[in-house]
């Protein structure tokens, strides 16, 4: 059953007086607790689609509901945890008090935990960073600030989760360690989570389903279901089927960017 619904939506901006097309006719149903990639050529709307799933922008044209709601109205719920390129971390906050400021905001505490929340400290612990709660972002590493952003995310209580490539400023070692962290975070509290990439192997990876966006305008060429087992560990990179996945992606982005 679709749980975020997108029907016919087309989204344009001003740009020097022109009208300039990012989005044109977008069709496409994601699933609750469903981990969903968008992967396509620069420019094609991926991270636009992502602000206008989240509620951040409008489309001009077509239908989209999160939930039976309007994006807006899941907003404004709280229901939405976003993780962005960089993370944005107070710097005269420590790590757990990072953790912890969407709590504060709402309001909560750690006794107010629901069922299917995570813990903050259980997070931290769970991708290395139980010897950090107390330290300040600057005496992290890169790699261990996005930990902190990612985890906060989890944290949150947000039931959807919208990540705009937050490993594309990392390096490839410490990328493939926060890969492998995230696809654990996520198979035990199993969230939704719509993630923007330009790396194909980690779409097949961390995805139940990747969605192939065209160059601009952005449509959706093709949604490829990814059949690999769950809980998928790191020795699934070097067999033969995902291999295939990531042939099979690779070729239908350079037929898309070539037509």
């Amino acid at each position: 059953m679709s749980y975020i619904s997108i029907s016919n939506l087309s989204k344009r901006f001003v740009r020097r007086g022109q009208w300039t097309e990012a989005l044109s006719s977008v069709d496409l149903n994601i699933a609750k607790g469903s981990f969903v990639s968008f992967i396509g050529p620069s420019g094609c709307g991926k991270s636009t689609l992502l602000r206008i799933i989240g509620g951040l922008m409008k489309a001009e044209e077509g239908g989209i509901k999160v939930g039976g709601r309007s994006p807006q109205e899941m907003q404004a719920d709280k229901q939405f945890g976003f993780v962005p390129q960089a993370p944005a971390l107070f710097p005269w906050r420590t790590v757990l008090q990072n953790m912890n400021l969407p709590r504060e905001v709402n309001k909560r505490s750690r006794t107010d935990l629901a069922e299917d929340e995570a813990d903050p400290i259980e997070l931290l612990q769970a991708v290395g960073l139980g010897d950090f709660l107390h330290a300040y972002p600057k005496e992290l590493s890169g790699g261990m600030r996005q930990r902190v952003g990612i985890v906060r995310a989890f944290a949150s209580g947000a039931p959807i989760l919208l990540m705009d490539e937050p490993f594309s400023a990392l390096d490839e070692i410490t990328r493939e360690v926060l890969m492998h962290q995230l696809v654990r975070i996520w198979e035990q509290h199993k969230k939704t989570v719509i993630f923007v990439t330009h790396n194909i192997q980690e779409a097949v990876y961390l995805s139940d389903q990747v969605v192939i966006m065209s160059s601009r305008p952005g449509r959706i060429s093709r949604v490829v279901d990814i059949d690999l087992p769950r809980p998928r560990g790191e020795k699934i990179i070097e067999s033969p089927e995902f291999y295939q996945y990531v042939v099979r992606l690779r070729e239908s982005l350079r037929e898309r960017w070539e037509a």
